[in-house]
């Protein structure tokens, strides 16, 4: 009778493994629901401007933690400056009552809450306020839910060309092909989401080209990225990088809200990760005509550069790896077919 013998080691690995897990729920659950739970205005950058110390006294009574108050010369200003994207929105007092300047397009939560605090300003002053949308959603999306919904497509358009081509064209020899199909891939699909967002479900509108531009971006800074671990770490590094993107960068984003409304420092690393750079490029390029647009674009750069040293780094190493196989293969002096695929692979 055959006994099969546990291997040594396999209890303690199988805890590990298990404790891994169950950390990494853990994880999830907390980057999920914290930020949800500690959601808010947390300094919401606004412009107010009123006539003599009306400005200045706005100021004292709301700037904080909560919003970042900012005093312009003209309600003109403050208008340019919701535009241009320099301020989620902004307050006028005038002779005829409160002008609350919003930008939708900029974060839903955020206007939501600087018409209530314009509301509250013109009840104080016991006139009325006047809303004024200046960045909306388009008239066929008024909520935004196609901006909101991309996010996953951009996500998921990184992580499944670094899977699939990492099965189709696998080893060292594959390399340069994966990386090759993975900007490939960016190139096609991200033309392909900015169509159907701007003529699909006309969800956004803007310059398509700069739009298509900016989601090419995003997915090549994610595809590179987790191409690059998987080639230097294996599926290890694969793992990690997926882990990253979803766990930490799909609710850290800030693609529905606006990232200023997460709690401080969620925002910040969102912001810093892919999946929150590449949506804020989107919303950039898509309502503000790109203004906003130059730090997010730079952070999508870091990891393309990231993600492809990363991948040259493992070519390098695995042609010095060839290499000593083809001079070990040579020397023997008995190469077959099996051995010089060996050497190569």
């Amino acid at each position: 009778m055959t006994h099969h013998a546990t291997p040594p080691g396999t209890g303690r690995k199988l805890t590990l493994v298990v404790l891994a897990l169950a950390a990494l729920i853990a994880a999830m659950l907390c980057a999920f629901a914290l930020p949800s739970l500690n959601s808010g205005p947390h300094h919401v950058p606004i412009g107010v401007t009123g006539p003599g110390q009306a400005a200045e006294a706005l100021r004292d009574n709301v700037d904080g933690p909560e919003w970042d108050v900012r005093v312009y010369e003209t309600s003109g200003a403050v208008e340019t400056a919701v535009r241009g994207g320099d301020i989620a929105g902004g307050l006028a007092i005038t002779a005829q009552g409160v002008d609350v300047y919003t930008a939708t397009a900029g974060g839903p939560s955020a206007t939501s809450a600087i018409t209530a605090l314009g509301d509250g300003v013109a009840d104080q002053n016991k006139t009325q306020a006047t809303v004024h949308d200046l960045v909306p959603f388009t008239d066929d999306d008024p909520r935004g839910a196609g901006l909101t919904a991309a996010l996953m497509p951009m996500i998921f358009g990184g992580i499944f060309p670094a899977l699939i081509l990492g099965n189709v064209f696998p080893g060292h020899r594959g390399l340069r092909l994966r990386l090759a199909g993975a900007l490939t891939f960016s190139v096609v699909a991200g033309a392909a989401v900015a169509a159907v967002l701007q003529f699909g479900t006309h969800s956004i509108d803007g310059n398509y080209g700069l739009t298509a531009l900016g989601i090419i971006l995003g997915m090549a800074a994610l595809s590179t990225t987790l191409l690059g671990l998987q080639a230097r770490f294996g599926m290890a590094g694969f793992a990690f990088g997926g882990a990253l993107m979803m766990l930490l960068g799909n609710p850290l984003s800030g693609l529905a809200t606006g990232p200023h409304w997460l709690p401080d420092g969620w925002g910040t690393v969102g912001q810093l990760l892919p999946p929150g750079a590449s949506g804020s490029l989107l919303r950039a390029n898509a309502f503000f005509d790109g203004a906003g647009g130059g730090l997010p674009a730079l952070v999508l750069t870091v990891w393309v550069v990231i993600g492809v040293g990363l991948a040259l780094l493992a070519d390098r190493r695995g042609r010095r790896t060839t290499g000593s196989r083809s001079k070990v293969v040579a020397g023997s002096g008995t190469v077959d077919a099996s051995q010089a695929e060996l050497a190569t692979s």
